[in-house]
């Protein structure tokens, strides 16, 4: 049953029994009100709503019926009526500090004893705690945004209004994707985003891009994650076939409805691997490819100085994720925020990991994960296994091919002068052990050179020392690379072939005639 039809019955059940108090978890006040009304108009129950701006009124007539606005005085009247009328519902909707004991909980909890000896009911419409004792008075209820069966339906209803006036050239399948990429907006959220495809007097399959664009500057400033502004050339990754190909493959899955199957959307990729070579760039790349905002969740900022600061940071990070999906949320070195589980005497990070995969497994929201990790040791046993991650891929240095690739790449982005292509075949060996980030850094030298005298007067002897002077990882710490190396076969080759077994060939000393 949709989270508001379910809500709807329960509220019917709840104030047809004359529970005296319930509350209604929800940042949906006015869907609520939407509720009440509908129930008091249907089962003719008198009810009343309170607003600190507009004070107690009927709520299906709109009529005031008392002049002080305030909480307390709005309390001390439903009291009087308590006392004098049969069945009474009375709504609140402004009230803070109900998560404690405090004075105002104690007023609603005197004032729930009463309704519970003369037949009447108290609703309290908040996002907040209630105070346990208050809240053991009565019942409860929690309204979340619209599902999907929901936001579709109310995507139809609100188009339906406009046909005739309007062109509106969506399908079945436009509508199905549209409340996909509206899923964690409340209803009033996406009425002002549609209302704002139909002032143009169509609404076209073009638009559907606008609609991420617009729940996206809804959640522009979010607590926990950082949003990742990208550019049109940051889907340029060179290399990393196997990578793609799966990631096209999984793509059409993300918005695709698969709960006749059992199935649950994309999880996400652990991508591990030499530094350097494009994991992290592979994650802008698939915010790009796939027309998805893209957020980053820093592990190391996730730890705070007090008890439970970090598990909680971890959970409203992770909610938020939830809130903004579709999306592609990218975790950067995850293994900052995971590692040493076994070791943290303080247990903080144990159960982090608990609490991250808990959400990696049981999460139904459409959050597609791009983890990177470069010393894979370090992480969690737990975390690798198989079904956490839809799949892992081992990030290798790239081979002749891909050099090729990702020189082009960086030419193109950097340099304005052609190169010949026997030009680029010695780039291409002169950067063998090179990672992706070598060749950029050689390239950009390559660009500033051109930015300082013109790219027609950069000297092809320049390119090739611009490469020559770039000592790569491979060359300063080879070990390092072969311990790397030593964990890809627990992955997939993110370049479609199989990781060199052994490490990286050592640099030969120069050959030197003597005496």
């Amino acid at each position: 049953m949709p989270n508001g039809a379910e809500t709807t019955t329960k509220l019917e059940s709840y104030l047809l029994a004359r529970i005296p108090f319930v509350s209604v978890r929800t940042v949906e006040r006015a869907r609520v009100q939407e509720i009440l009304t509908s129930l008091a108009t249907d089962r003719q129950l008198p009810m009343l709503v309170h607003t600190l701006s507009q004070g107690l009124r009927d709520l299906r007539t709109g009529n005031e019926v008392f002049d002080d606005k305030s909480l307390f005085g709005a309390l001390e009247f439903t009291g009087a009526q308590f006392q004098s009328r049969q069945n009474l519902t009375v709504v609140f909707t402004d009230v803070q500090s109900l998560g404690d004991d405090n004075e105002t909980s104690r007023r609603f909890a005197d004032l729930a004893d009463l309704a519970e000896q003369r037949g009447g009911s108290i609703v309290v419409i908040t996002a907040d705690p209630i105070w346990p004792r208050l809240q053991r008075l009565g019942m409860s209820v929690a309204l979340d945004v619209p599902d999907l069966d929901e936001m579709r339906a109310e995507i139809g209803s609100f188009l339906d209004g406009y046909r005739g006036q309007i062109d509106i050239a969506w399908g079945e399948a436009d509508y199905a994707q549209a409340a996909s990429i509206l899923s964690g907006v409340t209803k009033i959220e996406a009425t002002n985003i549609l209302a704002t495809l139909v002032v143009k007097r169509s609404v076209t399959k073009a638009d559907l891009a606008e609609l991420s664009r617009a729940k996206d500057s809804i959640f522009s400033d979010l607590s926990g994650l950082e949003r990742v502004s990208l550019r049109g050339t940051d889907h340029e990754v060179g290399g990393l076939a196997g990578l793609r190909t799966w990631l096209d493959r999984r793509r059409p899955l993300l918005t695709m409805d698969l709960r006749d199957r059992g199935m649950r959307p994309p999880r996400g990729v652990l991508l591990i691997g030499v530094p350097g070579c494009g994991k992290s760039l592979s994650a802008k790349a698939v915010a790009v490819d796939w027309e998805l905002p893209l957020y980053r969740l820093d592990m190391a900022a996730i730890f705070g100085q007090f008890v439970g600061q970090s598990e909680n940071r971890l959970k409203e990070a992770l909610a938020t994720a939830d809130t903004v999906a579709p999306c592609v949320l990218w975790i950067d070195e995850i293994e900052k925020g995971l590692a040493g589980s076994g070791s943290d005497s303080t247990g903080v990070t144990t159960r982090l990991v608990g609490q991250f995969l808990y959400w990696l497994q049981e999460s139904a929201a459409r959050v597609f994960v791009v983890a990177t990790a470069n010393d894979v040791r370090a992480l969690p046993q737990e975390l690798l296994r198989s079904g956490r991650f839809d799949d892992m891929f081992f990030v290798d240095l790239p081979d002749p091919d891909e050099r090729r690739d990702i020189i082009g790449i960086y030419l193109r982005k950097y340099f304005r002068a052609p190169v010949a292509d026997g030009l680029v075949d010695e780039l291409v060996a002169l950067s063998d052990g090179f990672a992706g980030s070598d060749v950029q850094a050689a390239v950009a030298e390559i660009g500033h050179e051109a930015l300082r005298v013109g790219d027609h007067n950069v000297a092809e002897d320049y390119l090739r020392e611009a490469f020559r002077n770039v000592l790569p990882l491979s060359r300063s710490a080879p070990e390092r690379i072969d311990e790397v190396r030593q964990l890809g076969d627990r992955a997939l080759p993110a370049s479609g072939r199989p990781s060199k077994p052994g490490g990286v060939e050592p640099q030969r000393a120069r050959r030197i005639v003597l005496g």
